[in-house]
């Protein structure tokens, strides 16, 4: 199974610079445990620039023989994609500077937070019985936010992505969840270098991170992806008390 290769970080489009209005809440697809009880474990699946929240949940479909008492959720980034016709943005990909990536993510942090509140608090868990799992824009989303909630998840898994603005780290951390990134190394749009650089910044700031490099992968989740993430998830999960 691959991710759907995302809109964004290699286009040229003339497709105008209007801000798009933002959805009331964030909403979407989600797969119930494969026990058939009660979610006692969260997995929430942030996707790429350009795509829906369909574009993840089947990753629930592959997990969840090792998480049978997880619930998978996938919900819709907050914003319509100005760069296409279709699909969700988390922020806006147009202006590629990183003061303008920062000013977009942490416009939508505060949305993302508000809803892993929310699925927290519907299904009685805490911090500690979640991972969040990211496919590029969505790996940024979760590691901007997952690094700085009062309570650290159980993990955060990211694919195909950056950490923003890791000089802020040093002032802005609350939590260190273990953490997992994967990158392909023939990735066009966002640089396989993203994985060392985000690496050596999570680990001076203190945070357990592990890596795994995917020879000649785009930017796409391959079959190596899914075992190790996979593994990681059952980990982190299995770690939190029962």
């Amino acid at each position: 199974m691959t991710a759907r290769r995302v809109i964004g970080y290699a286009s040229t489009s003339s497709c105008h610079h209007k801000v798009p209005p933002m959805l009331t809440a964030l909403s979407g697809p989600s797969r119930p445990p494969l026990s058939g009880g009660k979610p006692n474990r969260l997995v929430i699946l942030l996707h790429g620039l350009g795509a829906d929240g369909n574009d993840l949940i089947g990753l629930g479909q592959y997990w969840a023989p090792l998480l049978p008492d997880a619930e998978f959720v996938s919900p819709n980034a907050p914003f319509p994609c100005d760069m296409a016709p279709y699909g969700y943005q988390w922020f806006s990909a147009q202006d590629q500077s990183p003061a303008a990536r920062l000013a977009g993510v942490r416009a939508a942090a505060p949305i993302l937070d508000g809803f892993i509140d929310q699925a927290l608090a519907e299904r009685g868990l805490d911090d500690g019985r979640a991972a969040l799992v990211g496919f590029s824009q969505g790996t940024m989303m979760a590691l901007f936010v997952g690094l700085r909630r009062a309570q650290p998840a159980a993990g955060i898994l990211g694919f195909s992505g950056r950490l923003l603005a890791p000089e802020l780290l040093a002032e802005e951390l609350r939590a260190r969840p273990r953490t997992l990134l994967v990158h392909g190394t023939e990735d066009p749009l966002v640089d396989y270098r993203e994985l060392g650089r985000a690496e050596a910044a999570l680990k001076a700031a203190g945070v357990a991170v592990e890596t795994l490099t995917c020879p000649g992968v785009a930017h796409a989740i391959d079959e190596a992806g899914l075992r190790q993430g996979g593994r990681f998830l059952k980990e982190v999960l299995g770690a939190a008390s029962s």
